[in-house]
């Protein structure tokens, strides 16, 4: 009988809202189960897994700093995350360790419900971590024209992101229009909500603005965007696709787009 326990393993959790998005999905979904956050130190994070798979557990999120260093823990990666070097999502099902990368596909139904076309268009990333080797991995293989990636260090950044062309954030003064800019960076998250990645003025190149960040929904980089009369999308909706993948893959279903949305119409309310 598959585990109806489930939960979130990261260093610091006392923010996340992991527990009401997943308890939403469940509920609409009529799935059993039960969300705890785990809060794990570094050293502990290899008998963390292990216990949760002797628990029975049916699955586990991972969040940071544990998304690459808990791959050496998995029987078996999928490829999206292999090509991004993260797993956010454990399955374990048959008694093994199976990881994935939902982040990816939630970015992708960001977009998608945003209504920002990825085929033959071109993004510049700001920011060169884990996030953005999510987004990077999707936009590349649902057909971007071009992508770029912002750095303060450009040769770490050109090993870690293959295939993306790398600039300094100087550099971004001389580019042509590009569509879409999304922060990848943690600039303008709570508490520290009055920075932002960009000036405003350089908006002016781009059709539309997506922040990964959700809290707050209204970062200073999108309010600014907004100004400038771009398309602002935050994270949120990102945040709930990723949960629902996650719910997918641990429960062997696949969820209606409307249900979707009225999971995230709740835990709009949270914040």
């Amino acid at each position: 009988m598959k585990g109806t326990l489930y939960g979130l393993l990261g260093e610091r959790l006392s923010h996340s809202i992991s527990p009401q998005i997943h308890s939403a999905i469940m509920e609409l979904s009529g799935t059993k189960g039960c969300y705890h956050l785990f809060e794990v130190e570094r050293q502990s994070l290899s008998d963390a897994v292990r216990g949760l798979k002797a628990l029975g557990a049916a699955g586990a999120n991972v969040t940071i700093p544990y998304k690459s260093s808990v791959m050496e823990h998995m029987d078996y990666i999928s490829a999206e995350a292999q090509r991004i070097g993260a797993v956010n999502t454990i399955d374990f099902s048959g008694g093994m360790c199976h990881g994935y990368n939902t982040d990816y596909y939630g970015f992708e139904m960001m977009l998608k419900r945003a209504g920002i076309e990825i085929k033959g268009r071109s993004f510049l990333l700001l920011g060169t971590g884990g996030a953005a080797k999510a987004v990077a991995a999707c936009l590349e293989d649902f057909g971007s024209s071009r992508i770029l990636a912002a750095s303060t260090n450009q040769q770490k950044a050109k090993e870690t992101l293959s295939g993306v062309e790398i600039i300094d954030y100087e550099g971004i003064k001389a580019l042509g229009e590009i569509d879409t800019v999304v922060n990848c960076t943690p600039l303008g998250m709570h508490p520290n909500t009055e920075s932002s990645p960009l000036t405003e003025e350089l908006l002016s190149k781009f059709d539309s603005a997506v922040d990964l960040i959700y809290n707050p929904r209204r970062t200073l980089f999108l309010t600014q965007a907004s100004k400038r009369g771009l398309k602002a999308i935050d994270g949120l909706y990102m945040l709930v696709g990723q949960a629902v993948k996650a719910q997918e893959i641990w429960n062997e279903m696949k969820l209606e787009q409307k249900m979707v949305d009225e999971v995230y119409e709740r835990v709009k309310q949270l914040l």
